[in-house]
């Protein structure tokens, strides 16, 4: 995809983010997502592999793209007696208007298979708790949107805390799982780390997370580099904000190279309070020397960098983390 094609794309998907005040304030909260609610962000990552997690524990599905997390949304999974099966999956079959050839005819739109047998993701009741015959169910809205995205033969992991481990059931914004769908280790671990030979080429993804003190530069949905970061203060970024680098430069001297100009970036509020400035962040974040060193070279035009309150891994339910993150404010 061309520069000037894939920054049509990130500009169109970004407008519809410029919403009223009373629009934004309306988002759902993805702490406490109501049944039949979902949070859709697929402009934080427009390119890349894409990974599915299901917990069956949370009635949650993760969806991740070049390893970050472009969507979250409530489900319904089988019911006692018809439980959905834990595993490793992949997308099978895909049918828009698909109908149950089990169960009298019972609708199923945008159906993705993840078995012969019947089990399959698809738009459906979600009455907050598990109540299909086995499927994934999904509100409607998000199985289309899910749906355009997907292609046959992508992965589809369904985790719950007897099958899989903790980071994998309580998934958060980067992705628990590589795209073949193999748990992956804490980020940190090892500390500071680059290796570009795990992924030579492909779209960037970075993620910062300020809960974590966590740096995480991906490539083609590929962890190649990842550090400590630095915190002044209480420091929080009061949500979620994604910017994208545009082409260009200014007259100033880049905070990740001081004798390199420093690129232009368009941010924007996913969640949250109003968007900061590269200015305000450079001022309370930074991560080791050699780190940006390494990093300045590999921007492009297009880079997307989430930098967010929220954790890149957990091992438990979310809620306690951001009423940490809450308490820090105060």
């Amino acid at each position: 995809m061309t520069v000037s094609r894939w920054a049509a794309l990130v500009w169109g998907c970004l407008c519809l983010l410029a919403v009223s005040g009373h629009a934004a304030s309306a988002r759902p909260d993805p702490a406490h997502l109501r049944a039949g609610e979902f949070v859709w962000h697929p402009e934080v990552a427009p390119e890349g592999p894409l990974v599915v997690v299901v917990s069956l524990d949370e009635q949650r599905v993760y969806v991740y793209r070049n390893g970050i997390a472009i969507g979250l949304s409530t489900i319904s999974s089988g019911r006692k007696g018809h439980e959905t099966p834990t595993g490793v999956f992949t997308i099978l079959q895909k049918d828009r208007d698909h109908r149950s050839n089990l169960y009298d005819d019972a609708p199923m739109p945008y159906m993705e298979r993840l078995t012969w047998d019947g089990v399959a993701l698809h738009g459906g009741t979600l009455p907050g708790y598990p109540a299909s015959h086995g499927c994934v169910r999904l509100p409607k809205a998000f199985a289309e949107k899910l749906f355009a995205i997907t292609q046959r033969g992508e992965t589809v992991v369904v985790a719950n805390a007897k099958a899989a481990p903790a980071t994998v059931v309580h998934p958060a914004v980067l992705a628990p799982v590589s795209v073949a769908g193999a748990a992956l280790g804490h980020p940190m671990d090892g500390g500071m780390m680059w290796d570009d030979a795990a992924s030579p080429d492909g779209p960037i993804s970075i993620l910062v997370s300020v809960r974590d003190r966590l740096a995480v530069v991906l490539r083609n949905g590929i962890r190649i580099a990842s550090a400590p970061l630095q915190v002044s203060g209480d420091f929080v970024v009061g949500g979620s904000q994604l910017f994208v680098m545009s082409e260009g430069f200014d007259y100033m001297p880049s905070p990740l190279d001081a004798a390199r100009p420093r690129h232009l970036w368009s941010v924007f509020a996913i969640e949250g309070s109003a968007p900061k400035s590269m200015d305000e962040l450079a001022a309370h974040l930074s991560v080791p020397a050699e780190f940006a060193r390494r990093l300045y070279p590999i921007l492009v035009p297009g880079t997307t960098v989430v930098v967010t309150d929220l954790p890149a891994v957990r091992d438990r339910p979310l809620q306690p983390v951001l009423d940490a993150v809450s308490n820090r404010k105060r």
